[in-house]
Formats: C-alpha cells, sequence, structure tokens
C-alpha cells in the first residue's frame, strides 16, 4: 500500500481482521491474503467480482487477460495500473472456486469490509464498477433492468461511478453483439479516468 504512516497501520488492522474472519479460514490456512490493492492517495477505484484462479496464484488483481484489456479500456498501462493512483477492491477479496459455467459468485459478506477500506482512500474521484455484482452493490435501484441498459447510460452516474462489463475473454459473444460499447463507451471511460488521474 502506498500511504501515510497511520493509514497504513489503519490498513494492517483490517487486513488482519480481514484474514482472521472465520469465514475466510480456508484461505488464511493455506497461507492466501486478500487479494486487493489499497493506495491513500488513489485518484481511481476499480471494483470488480473476485479474484480469479490465476491471480489467486500470483495474489497480483487482474493478473490475467482480463487485466490486460482492462487496461486497455481505461487507457493505462501497467506502470499506472499498479501505481499509487489506483486502488482495486473486488466484492471478493478472494477466489470464490469454480462453478459449473464459470467461477462462483463473490461472498456477498466481504463487501461488509468496503465501508471500512474506503475510508482509507479519501482522494477517489472515479469508481469503476465492473459487472453485475459491483453494480448491484454500489448503484442499488439507480441501476437499470439489466447491464446492458446500465453500461448504456453511464453517464447518468457521472462524475462517481462509471459502469462497464467485465472484460474476462469470456464475454467476448456480449462485446461482438454489443460493439457501441467499444467504439463509445470505452472512449468515455478513457477521458474519464484521465480527468480523475489528473484532477488537481
Amino acid at each position: 500500500m502506498t500511504e501515510t504512516n497511520s493509514s497504513a497501520s489503519r490498513w494492517e488492522k483490517i487486513k488482519e481482521k480481514i484474514m482472521q474472519d472465520p469465514r475466510n479460514r480456508s484461505y488464511t490456512e493455506r497461507g492466501i491474503p486478500p487479494i486487493l490493492q489499497v493506495n491513500a492517495h488513489a485518484r481511481v477505484l476499480i471494483v470488480g467480482q473476485a479474484p480469479g484462479r490465476k491471480v489467486e496464484e500470483s495474489l497480483i488483481p487482474f493478473h490475467d487477460k482480463s487485466g490486460d484489456r482492462l487496461m486497455a479500456w481505461l487507457g493505462i498501462d501497467q506502470d499506472t495500473f499498479y501505481g499509487e493512483k489506483i486502488a482495486i477492491m473486488p466484492m471478493d477479496f478472494y477466489y470464490p472456486g469454480k462453478g459449473k459455467t464459470g467461477d462462483l459468485p463473490p461472498r456477498k459478506f466481504m463487501s461488509e469490509y468496503h465501508e471500512e477500506i474506503l475510508a482509507l482512500m479519501p482522494e477517489i474521484q472515479l469508481t469503476v464498477l465492473i459487472g453485475k455484482y459491483s453494480i448491484d452493490y454500489y448503484l442499488k435501484d439507480r441501476k437499470k433492468k439489466n447491464l446492458r441498459e446500465t453500461v448504456h447510460a453511464y453517464q447518468e452516474y457521472l462524475p462517481s461511478f462509471f459502469p462497464i462489463v467485465h472484460p474476462s475473454p469470456l464475454n467476448y459473444r456480449w462485446l461482438k453483439a454489443n460493439p457501441w460499447f467499444e467504439e463509445e463507451v470505452v472512449p468515455a471511460l478513457q477521458k474519464e479516468v484521465d480527468r480523475a488521474l489528473h484532477m488537481k
């Protein structure tokens, strides 16, 4: 974490509480810490779903093909993505496991820690909400009837939130069926990210 001494100490306490949570025991016993990126001076917060299996191995958020695409969508390079101005806080800080058609959904109780962690990052200017779970949690009744309509209406949530579809390679059909996303929404996303990163 890039931080002041005070926020570093507070983060360590929160991290320890997460690891001591009995609902996370199976991860802690295997030596797996919560996987997120907390920066006291972050300007952009990325709220995703949960780490995948590959990320669980590296312990680096979005260290996979989804991350490569996400960086391209955001219009930033790897150094910026893993730098002090970007924070990454998924809905679940651990890999929830494999389901029948993909990874299992994030465990709902993990959102209990979001407020405490957000308090460590007072300079956030833009929160990018990736996929259904983060959109449902943060936009609540402001979201539209489905993901497509919510993402299409991104301007309604600015300047605080920017909802997008998940950058997973498994979403290629959605992207092919909705070319407006990469044609119209991605350039707008890049503009908002740049604004947040360079706002004085």
